[in-house]
């Protein structure tokens, strides 16, 4: 991630700020799992999160036919604490319930 701007430019559409407030408190998501909390189609999750990779603020792992995402281990200490107290604030209590509910989570069964 380059600088501050970028990033608050990131979190300011809501699809990529609950992607990352949902990786802060998964730490390791599947796309198929981010479509089924957030209730959105696969190439509007994949293009968010296409976007959030490209920046630096997300990386990913292909496993087999899934691609997992985690927060990025070089985001700084700020960008980190800014997306704990968005946590704070936003809860995703429904999105984290819909992900609970999922059935055959691919973070489940493929760790």
């Amino acid at each position: 991630m380059r600088d501050p701007e970028t990033f608050f430019r990131a979190l300011s559409d809501a699809t990529r700020l609950r992607c990352l407030l949902l990786l802060l408190a998964e730490e390791q998501l599947c796309v198929c799992e981010f479509v089924h909390a957030l209730d959105l189609s696969q190439p509007r999750v994949s293009r968010h999160l296409g976007h959030l990779r490209d920046l630096g603020i997300v990386t990913d792992e292909r496993r087999g036919q899934w691609v997992h995402y985690s927060l990025s281990p070089d985001l700084p200490v700020w960008a980190l604490e800014v997306l704990e107290a968005a946590f704070q604030a936003e809860a995703l209590s429904d999105v984290r319930q819909r992900l609970a509910g999922m059935p055959n989570r691919p973070s489940i069964s493929c760790n």
